[in-house]
């Protein structure tokens, strides 16, 4: 988004794909009936991420696919690239943006035909996209021209990497932090994420302040500015106008002398003046937890009014109740009564004349008092006599 920023602050026209067919054909990622709302969804959120960082959107357009992607010429054409793009280039072109799975369907295949042929069909001089779509350019480059179009440029944008390590996954919530993330899910989720010291590669926080941070304090204040303050260890902020140098302070795990003063204690003999002498005290200058504080307070204050837009606008909410509808949830299995079997022990009281009363009686009970205990027992000796 802050480079789509970049682009409209330059005078760019801008125009964003809201591909809802897309989404219906990478492995059913977004069901059919869902796509109308993700859509709408995706229109509010990227609206809204604009405003906040103070971008005019006067130039932005936003285009559904199915407007014209059902049409008979686009299907015609779809058809003539079927003709010359080969399954294994095919499969190539979208391996790093369409889900793999095993046994794969045709749907996976057409995918990357149809973001070739956009480009075309929106009449756009430069697509842009992730590094991961690279391949996909690729053969747009390739394909088009065959089909008497012409050949676009291509822009990429670097992955940011995820907040638990590794690429940041939309099945995974700890890997990254949601367009309408409280402040408290924000701070929860950077608190535990992965930020090893002295490593900056693969950092997703450092990652964080060079790809959002950074650009979108440039575009808002016009200064890109990023400020770790210390105040608890009673030092000055650390200023950073560059990634570079962050990078530097982070790997170098930087520390800094401090003079702290030291009283020495009176003499028991001579009485003599309290002296006082100093001593040096190192202070790092740039460690994860503090690195991770002032992110937390970055993201909290440019989410917040976004979240704010959300909060305010009934059809948002109900948009995202209808893109995003939460499952029912799963019904309490009922505790199964364990069948102990006729050889358990019975639950029985004792009574004070000596019978028993409760669930088993019947196992137990001999007789109902003393004296007919006595009595049958007596006639079991003279049978058995």
């Amino acid at each position: 988004m802050l480079k789509i920023a970049s682009f409209l602050r330059a005078g760019c026209r801008v125009k964003i794909l809201l591909a809802d067919i897309h989404g219906f054909l990478d492995n059913l990622k977004a069901p059919i009936e869902l796509v109308k709302y993700r859509a709408e969804y995706y229109k509010f959120v990227i609206t809204n991420l604009l405003q906040a960082i103070g971008v005019s959107i006067d130039k932005l357009e936003f285009v559904l696919g199915s407007t014209y992607q059902l049409t008979a010429e686009y299907q015609m054409d779809l058809l003539r690239l079927c003709t010359i793009v080969t399954m294994h280039d095919a499969k190539k072109a979208g391996a790093e943006v369409v889900k793999q799975v095993e046994n794969a369907t045709l749907s996976g295949l057409i995918y990357p035909l149809m973001q070739a042929l956009d480009e075309q069909y929106l009449d756009v001089d430069a697509q842009f996209g992730g590094v991961d779509q690279r391949k996909i350019f690729t053969l747009a480059k390739e394909v088009l021209p065959k089909l008497g179009y012409k050949e676009r440029a291509h822009f990429m944008n670097p992955m940011v990497p995820g907040l638990a390590g590794g690429k940041m996954s939309a099945s995974d919530p700890d890997s990254k932090i949601d367009v309408l993330e409280t402040a408290e899910g924000i701070s929860k989720k950077l608190k535990k994420a992965y930020a090893v010291p002295k490593e900056v590669e693969g950092n997703g926080i450092m990652s964080f302040v060079e790809y959002v941070l950074l650009p979108a304090g440039a575009l808002k204040n016009g200064k890109a500015e990023f400020v770790v303050k210390r105040e608890r260890d009673g030092l000055e902020p650390l200023v950073y106008d560059s990634i570079e140098k962050m990078h530097q302070d982070y790997r170098d795990d930087v520390v800094r002398f401090v003079p702290f003063p030291f009283y020495a204690p009176r003499h028991s003999c001579n009485h003599k003046a309290q002296s006082n002498t100093f001593t040096n005290t190192k202070h790092p200058q740039l460690t994860p937890q503090l690195l991770k504080q002032s992110v937390t307070t970055y993201l909290t204050t440019l989410l917040a009014p976004v979240r704010e837009a959300f909060e305010t606008s009934p059809r948002w909410k109900e948009v995202e109740q209808l893109a995003y509808p939460q499952a029912p949830p799963e019904p309490k299995k009922e505790k199964k009564v364990k069948n102990k079997g006729t050889k358990a022990p019975a639950k029985v009281e004792a009574q004070a004349d000596g019978s028993v009363q409760g669930q088993g009686k019947e196992q137990v009970d001999v007789a109902g008092s003393a004296e007919e205990a006595i009595k049958d027992l007596k006639l079991e000796k003279e049978g058995s006599a």
